[in-house]
């Protein structure tokens, strides 16, 4: 038979809102978890204003078609938004390992796309 925990019992317990203890992080782990996560972000921010680009050269060609001027409006939106989070830490702790896991699978295929996108 399987045994519960005591927090199992309590009415409207779901098991995975359970905050673990504060577990402090090694400095290598923060700071890679950091650097990869910022380096996609930059990545993001790339691909996110050369796709938010007008299709003619200069910028002020925006003004002569709606479709453009939506999209680049979106596009400094969408850029502004990622920008501002690479200046916001993660946080929760198991972010940082995350990042540190899942970012050196996904980084090199952002990086892919944005040589492709450019």
């Amino acid at each position: 038979m399987l045994k519960m925990r005591a927090d199992a019992q309590k009415p409207g317990f779901i098991p995975w809102s359970v905050k673990e203890p504060n577990v402090e992080l090694s400095f290598p782990v923060k700071f890679a978890g950091m650097a990869i996560r910022g380096l996609f972000l930059m990545v993001l921010v790339a691909v996110t204003a050369r796709a938010a680009s007008p299709q003619i050269e200069t910028i002020w060609s925006v003004f002569e078609t709606p479709g453009d001027l939506i999209r680049v409006v979106v596009g400094f939106v969408a850029c502004a938004w990622f920008a501002a989070h690479i200046f916001i830490p993660p946080r929760d702790p198991g972010a940082y390992k995350t990042w540190l896991y899942l970012g050196p699978a996904i980084l090199p295929f952002a990086l892919l796309c944005a040589v492709v996108v450019w």
